[in-house]
Order: C-alpha cells, then structure tokens, then sequence
C-alpha cells in the first residue's frame, strides 16, 4: 500500500503565520493578510480533491485575523465614545 503524504497548503501557512504577526508586529496588514489566504487556502484545499492538507491552520489563521479586527473596531469606538462622552460632560458644565 503506497500512500503519497499530501502536502501542507502554503497559503494556510502563510495564513498562520501572518495572523500572528497580526498580534505582534503588524496589526492591520497582517490580519488582512491573514483573512484573505486564509479564505483561499480554504478553496484551494476544497479543489484539490484530498491532495493538500491544512484547513486547521487556515481556519486558525482566520480566527486571529478576524479578533485582531474586531479587536481593533472595538478600541477605535471606545475610543470615540469616551471622548464624545467627556466633550459632552465638558458641554454640559460649561466648561467647553
């Protein structure tokens, strides 16, 4: 019995590997990175018929890139909302 050892997508990787460089050192390149190979792995390991392997690290890749997006929008409406609120106080006391 020969089975041929399928081979890991290189897109799943990179897929991986710039979702976690979108939690160090390049939150919103490398988490936008990390969503677009991810989606295409996915396809490319669909298409492939069993030949290539590496869904999980896609998928993995995916879930970083996404939270450091979400994580990201979060920050940006915390942000606006604290200091939309304090200009509101501010308005309010008349010390605007």
């Amino acid at each position: 019995m020969n089975m041929v050892p399928r081979q890991t997508s290189a897109l799943a990787i990179t897929s991986l590997v710039c979702g976690l460089l979108g939690w160090t050192f390049l939150p919103l390149l490398g988490s936008l990175v990390a969503i677009i190979t991810g989606h295409m792995a996915r396809s490319e390991i669909r298409q492939s018929n069993g030949q290539l392997e590496g869904d999980g690290l896609a998928i993995a890749g995916l879930v970083l890139g996404w939270i450091t997006i979400a994580l990201a929008v979060a920050a940006v409406l915390a942000i606006v909302l604290f200091f939309g609120g304090l200009a509101a106080v501010l308005g309010l006391s008349g010390q605007l």
